[in-house]
């Protein structure tokens, strides 16, 4: 068994908690958890917390949330716990003051096979481009985003038909197992680190979701189309806007769990009612099935309920 690692965690949403859980039940003490601080949400403005700060409160682990990370007290309080190791899991860029603290330095779990999709949207990004692999990566941090020397990586497969919460939920589990097997590795002196510049591979990026980049475009293929919607279901969700002559206005739609059909759908300027779903014409002559919708304003429903209550034809693109 590996010798016990004095661990100082940092990050945010739910995928950190299971990490962080997972290095909890370890042989290893998590002697401090850093996360944001606790800001307004909602229509009511209601203090909301991380899911971070939920586990370490519930589980009485020492919880710091600084406004500013270079701040003096923070600095201090963070020294004080002697950690041998920081790990960082969806979190703030931390500035060289913090990530230079202990003595095996600090490193981060990255939700793709660096140097590919560096970037804030990893696992969408590589259902969005198509990838058949993907996974999880253990590197150093240093002064560039996402650019440090790896420590360890394990690969993944990705079916054509996974959807980025399937795969998210995947890669928060190997994520959990690879950074215990680092911190492993680290108390043993057993890792060393390989510089991202010495690899060859892919390079694609990974930025922010934004309405502009996740907007459908039906002069693009069924394949293309279909890799957008499933990179985004179930959140935040492929969107587009149809022509509704009922309201004499353009209507948005968000589109969810589609499939490439084998049907010849005839070139119409908007969906068509099939027993399988709506079918929409793409470009190239290639038809995507689409077997979940939500129109704004209403709830998520099955295609066949909304085909029940809506009448396809005044729909156009």
């Amino acid at each position: 068994m590996s010798s016990a690692l004095r661990i100082v965690f940092m990050g945010t949403p739910s995928f950190a908690v299971r990490i962080l859980d997972e290095l909890h039940r370890s042989q290893h003490e998590v002697v401090g958890v850093v996360t944001v601080a606790d800001k307004p949400a909602g229509r009511g403005q209601q203090m909301h917390q991380s899911a971070v700060k939920a586990y370490a409160l519930a589980n009485s682990l020492a919880l710091f949330q600084p406004e500013k990370l270079r701040d003096e007290t923070f600095i201090t309080d963070l020294s004080a716990l002697r950690a041998d190791v920081f790990v960082v899991v969806a979190f703030r860029m931390l500035p060289d003051v913090v990530w230079k603290l202990p003595r095996l330095g600090t490193f981060n779990l990255h939700a793709s096979l660096l140097p590919a999709y560096r970037g804030a949207a990893p696992i969408n990004w590589a259902l969005i481009n198509g990838e058949q692999e993907t996974g999880v990566t253990t590197f150093l941090i240093n002064e560039e985003i996402d650019a440090g020397s790896i420590l360890m990586q394990k690969a993944i497969a990705i079916s054509d038909t996974m959807n980025v919460g399937e795969l998210h939920d995947l890669l928060q589990d190997e994520g959990a197992h690879l950074t215990l097997e680092t911190c492993n590795a680290l108390a043993d002196g057993r890792l060393v680190p390989q510089a991202q510049n010495a690899l060859t591979g892919k390079r694609a990026l990974a930025p922010k979701l934004f309405k502009e980049n996740t907007k459908i475009d039906w002069s693009q293929t069924a394949h293309e189309i279909h890799n957008l919607v499933r990179g985004l279901d179930p959140y935040p969700a492929a969107w587009c806007q149809l022509w509704s002559e009922q309201k004499q206005a353009l209507v948005q739609f968000k589109i969810f769990s589609s499939e490439i059909s084998a049907t010849d759908c005839e070139r119409t300027e908007g969906p068509k009612a099939s027993k399988e779903g709506i079918l929409f014409p793409c470009g190239q002559q290639t038809t995507l099935l689409v077997k979940e919708i939500q129109m704004e304003g209403k709830k998520r429903m099955d295609a066949k309920a909304f085909m029940a209550g809506n009448n396809l034809l005044q729909f156009r693109y």
